[in-house]
């Protein structure tokens, strides 16, 4: 049974700075790719970032790139997600998520956590 356990949401100011975890089981998750979706109230999901199998590669949304850093730890089966400068339209329930595919799109994706409240204040 594949699990996913996201950690470490909360209420941040705005400027200040999260690190998501996401606790993988049940998979050899260093053979899948992985990523981080996000969800606001009322709108769809949308891509963060995301990472090859080996961490060598990642991309990220525009609205993450320069602010967000994804990485992982295949030997603790963990993927993180170090957000800086984090504004108030970063609000949202963030997921993690794997993929045989490095992709943006969530179709590519099949294993979800349950997912971390992330709340940005003005």
């Amino acid at each position: 049974q594949v699990q996913l356990v996201e950690s470490g949401g909360g209420l941040v100011q705005a400027g200040g700075s999260l690190r998501l975890s996401c606790a993988g089981s049940g998979r050899t998750f260093s053979l899948y790719n992985m990523g981080w979706f996000r969800q606001a109230p009322g709108k769809e999901r949308e891509f963060v970032a995301a990472i090859t199998w080996s961490g060598t590669s990642t991309d990220y949304a525009p609205s993450a790139r320069g602010r967000f850093t994804i990485s992982r730890d295949n030997a603790k089966n963990t993927l993180y997600l170090q957000m800086n400068r984090l504004k108030p339209d970063d609000t949202a329930v963030y997921y993690c998520t794997t993929s045989r595919y490095f992709s943006t799109t969530a179709g590519d994706y099949d294993y979800w956590g349950q997912g971390t409240q992330v709340t940005v204040s003005s």
